[in-house]
């Protein structure tokens, strides 16, 4: 398959920059084709623009400014989100990627009342999401009830991409972790994308 892997993190040397490593390394080992887009390093702008909101409702989104990502997400079959969760949800240049790129004409079209929207990334099969927390596991699941999960698997893949099977790889507690626990959550990146079909 051919696979789009998006990395939202500051910082070349984190922990989710290592994640994204593994990940990218273990599609190519197991025959996928790459594509990777590092939102921080190409200073990719969360904002939307005042001529794509313009366009929002119009016959045709603006995507001038956004062209490549959009071209990227629409010749992939599996998606790739590597992202730390801040504050229980998605870092602002990862939430912004989805407000420009995941448009109306792109991943969906209105309908003619304004009611549900018609999901266009049909071709998507798969979406892996791969996120570190600093909070536990239980703050995550009992209390906030999952909420970056929630809103990938209901607001954004059933909406966009209702064929895509979502997987989500949490890693917990990230800045106390061990060099053992990071390479055993290295290891369910691994065997996760070895899983998927060739």
């Amino acid at each position: 398959m051919k696979c789009l892997v998006v990395i939202a993190h500051p910082i070349n040397d984190s922990l989710c920059h290592r994640m994204a490593k593994t990940a990218i390394a273990s599609l190519i080992a197991n025959g996928h084709e790459v594509v990777v887009e590092d939102l921080y390093a190409a200073d990719f702008s969360p904002a939307l623009t005042y001529e794509e909101r313009l366009t929002y409702y119009g016959p045709a989104f603006d995507q001038t400014a956004v062209k490549q990502n959009i071209d990227d997400l629409l010749s992939v079959e599996a998606l790739i989100l590597v992202f730390p969760t801040w504050w229980f949800g998605f870092p602002a240049i990862l939430k912004g990627w989805f407000d420009r790129v995941w448009a109306p004409g792109i991943a969906y079209n209105h309908s003619s009342d304004l009611g549900a929207i018609q999901p266009k990334l049909n071709h998507l099969r798969y979406t892996l999401a791969i996120t570190s927390l600093g909070s536990p596991w239980w703050v995550d699941r009992l209390i906030m009830w999952q909420p970056v999960k929630r809103i990938l698997k209901i607001a954004l893949l059933g909406t966009c991409a209702p064929n895509s099977q979502l997987y989500m790889l949490s890693i917990y507690k990230a800045e106390k972790l061990s060099h053992a626990q990071v390479d055993s959550y290295l290891k369910r990146i691994q065997s996760k994308i070895s899983k998927w079909a060739k």
